[in-house]
């Protein structure tokens, strides 16, 4: 595992310890939970745009007004 050093308010990071703890758990477990779901989204924007990419030949024919894209 890495270490990194980040910086913040004094004040902010003790409010983070505190929410931690009220979780049972440490800050660096937090953090680490956050960084994790960080990439992931990142990674879904990508993937998302790449199957964009391959769906780019779908073609509906003509475009739909929003009372029609809305209807269920």
């Amino acid at each position: 595992m890495k270490n990194i050093t980040l910086s913040a308010d004094e004040d902010l990071i003790e409010r983070a310890r505190s929410i931690a703890r009220g979780q049972r758990r440490t800050l660096n477990d937090a953090f680490r939970e956050w960084l994790a779901q960080f990439t992931q989204s990142a990674g879904d924007a990508q993937g998302f745009d790449a199957l964009m990419k391959r769906m780019n030949h779908v073609n509906a024919g003509r475009h739909f007004s929003r009372d029609e894209l809305n209807e269920r």
